[in-house]
């Protein structure tokens, strides 16, 4: 009976980097069956640095980024063997339960993650980490511009207005009122990072009789990350 199940065998070729992205399925029901603080839910943003930081540990990936309910993981080299019904089914699966786990709430309705591989080369990385990045960018200035609508206008007003209006002119309107999004944290512009860094250990070595520094590596959650370019990347390792 084996025989019959569809793609079971289907695998990313070997020695192939992948992108596994996540995508909470109906999160704009969730949000208000959670009352999320509008524009920006600051625990909903700690629950889901959690929940990366879950995925990083469990299954190893080189570079994870997240903005509102997207998760994206960077692989230089993919568990269960590449097989793709079996990465995308497991991380899906294990996305949603930590989500749960992590956010300790009354859910009205189980939430839920998809997946999907994206094969990419070397040279594409940068590119398609600045894409999703300029996408963080986009949802910061279009949540606080319908946001600010909303308070004066109805939502259907606000809706309308905001989908007549380019993002250099919400962006603009946000400002002429008092709000710059300059000022706003970096994580709600730009993301957050999650990444191996090594920190410096000095200990004493008895058989030398002479202090000795080693580095050790650990999982950093990087709330202040930069405007993505080539040197970022390399400094984590994730080009060359």
């Amino acid at each position: 009976m084996k025989d019959y199940e569809v793609y079971s065998s289907l695998k990313v070729p070997k020695n192939s980097k992948v992108i596994v992205r996540l995508d909470g399925r109906a999160f704009h029901k969730l949000a208000k069956d959670l009352d999320l603080t509008k524009p920006y839910d600051e625990n909903f943003y700690r629950v889901m640095a959690k929940v990366c930081e879950d995925l990083f540990k469990e299954f190893s990936p080189s570079f994870v980024y997240t903005f509102s309910d997207e998760i994206s993981l960077l692989f230089d080299d993919l568990p269960f063997d590449g097989r793709i019904e079996k990465i995308n089914s497991v991380m899906a699966g294990f996305t949603s339960s930590s989500f749960v786990i992590n956010y300790d709430a009354d859910f009205k309705k189980p939430p839920a993650f998809d997946s999907r591989i994206i094969p990419i080369n070397d040279e594409d990385i940068l590119d398609y980490f600045k894409w999703r990045q300029d996408e963080s960018w986009t949802n910061c200035v279009n949540s606080h511009g319908i946001s600010y609508l909303k308070n004066k206008y109805s939502n259907n007003e606000a809706n309308d207005k905001i989908n007549g209006m380019k993002l250099n002119e919400i962006h603009e309107l946000l400002f002429q009122n008092g709000i710059n999004l300059n000022d706003i944290e970096t994580y709600k512009k730009r993301g957050i990072g999650i990444y191996r860094k090594n920190k410096k250990v000095v200990g004493f070595n008895k058989k030398e009789n002479k202090n000795q520094t080693s580095y050790r590596s650990y999982v950093f959650t990087d709330w202040e990350l930069p405007i993505f370019n080539e040197d970022f990347f390399r400094s984590i390792g994730v080009i060359e």
